[in-house]
């Protein structure tokens, strides 16, 4: 087994190195992404992690190097995974490992991320043009013992390769916590999600993880049975699905998805119920909760309708300030609903806002990947020019995470 003391996380560029770009995509914002959701994942698994940059700020490749080594050591026990995007001649993802190191951890990446679907370019050593004795890249030459890997998740200008970017970056940062894991020799237990294959229909899925396609569609708020290939959908567990089941029956709960940032405590509180209640319901044992599972939450059958607050993703260029003034609200009260002790964000982020209204004619949705304002307003009883016309908007063009009012 391999004895592994550090993982390091390295989001590439920052500031004012926006890193390459095309097809409506910034290099340093989605390697903090792919960056926050591996370091989150691999604490979650109990695997100290790390990382270089946690916002958009201004950090050299001297500055990361000497981070790491300052903190870290320069022994082979760390590890440093670097989130890169690309724009050259090539496609798909590339792994590029030392010259110092075996090949084991960039097979293992390229295996998984290609047993997901995605294109895969090659993993391979890259060798400095003046000095071939030398590695390429400054961060794996200049971090001496580290078992130092670069990812690039794709070429930035290729449109297949964009679109797995914008629309799966999530399943590839978890292609890649899964080879951390067991490289390092620990058991990777599937994190609730299924990625749709050629042939798959939800009745499928739904008999191969013992659940219904009612439960299917109501925690991946689907409004047919549609799929498409590559589609990620949430699978929760068989007792889960039983449970879940069982709601038609008169029982007043519905189903809550754990996100990253979650607790039982906030939770609980955003829903107005107690913590023991949620673990008298679902059977819990203790507090722990892990991305993916399912919850049953009780009181109220439909959790659009109680929201008071609205979720916000942050987004690269956000501040506390533009926040607060973009939803008329206060620093002071943002940093009081969630808990923060200080003004900085990361991309990524999600915060709660307060709502500027009791206004209850209409609810607030936050965009995923897949949404069009076709499918919004089919979902909710509505048209698309009511949903451009209720939020100001001049064209039929969404970003994820953006907040959008829904007339009730």
């Amino acid at each position: 087994m391999i004895i592994i003391k550090y993982i390091v996380i390295d989001a590439y560029g920052g500031g004012n190195n926006s890193g390459v770009s095309g097809n409506g995509i910034v290099e340093k914002d989605y390697s903090l992404l792919i960056s926050n959701y591996i370091y989150n994942r691999l604490n979650e698994k109990g695997i100290k992690a790390y990382l270089t940059r946690t916002g958009d700020y201004n950090l050299s490749d001297e500055e990361r190097i000497k981070l790491i080594q300052d903190e870290f050591g320069t022994s082979s026990d760390v590890i440093v995974i670097s989130n890169r995007l690309k724009n050259d001649r090539t496609n798909g993802v590339d792994v590029i490992y030392a010259l110092r190191d075996e090949d084991y951890l960039a097979e293992n990446i390229v295996n998984f991320l290609s047993d997901d679907g995605f294109n895969i370019n090659d993993f391979y050593q890259l060798r400095d043009d003046d000095d071939p004795s030398l590695d390429y890249y400054p961060i794996i030459r200049d971090s001496e013992d580290n078992e130092t890997i670069i990812i690039r998740y794709g070429n930035v200008n290729d449109i297949n390769d964009s679109n797995d970017i914008k629309n799966r970056w999530q399943e590839m940062a978890e292609a890649v916590v899964k080879a951390i894991i067991i490289y390092t020799g620990g058991e990777y237990v599937d994190s609730g999600y299924y990625t749709v294959v050629s042939g798959d229909t939800l009745y499928s899925i739904a008999r191969k993880f013992n659940t219904s396609v009612d439960i299917l569609k109501q925690i991946n708020n689907l409004t047919s049975n549609n799929l498409t290939i590559g589609q990620l959908l949430k699978i929760p567990s068989s007792s889960e699905s039983e449970e879940g089941s069982s709601s038609g029956s008169g029982d007043n709960y519905f189903l809550y998805t754990v996100r990253s940032g979650d607790s039982l405590y906030a939770i609980a509180r955003k829903y107005n119920t107690t913590v023991d209640e949620i673990k008298k319901i679902n059977n819990l044992i203790n507090n722990t909760l892990s991305i993916g599972q399912v919850l049953k939450i009780s009181g109220i059958t439909n959790n659009e309708n109680i929201n008071t607050n609205i979720n916000y993703v942050v987004v690269s260029g956000d501040s506390l300030y533009s926040i607060a003034r973009k939803y008329n609200t206060t620093v002071d009260e943002i940093k009081r609903l969630n808990n923060l002790i200080n003004n900085n964000l990361s991309i990524g982020q999600v915060l709660k806002i307060p709502s500027t209204t009791n206004n209850n004619n209409y609810i607030n949705y936050i965009v995923v990947s897949g949404d069009s304002l076709y499918a919004i307003a089919r979902k909710y009883n509505t048209t698309v020019d009511e949903i451009k016309r209720l939020n100001n908007l001049t064209s039929n063009n969404l970003s994820i995470g953006q907040n959008l009012k829904i007339p009730r």
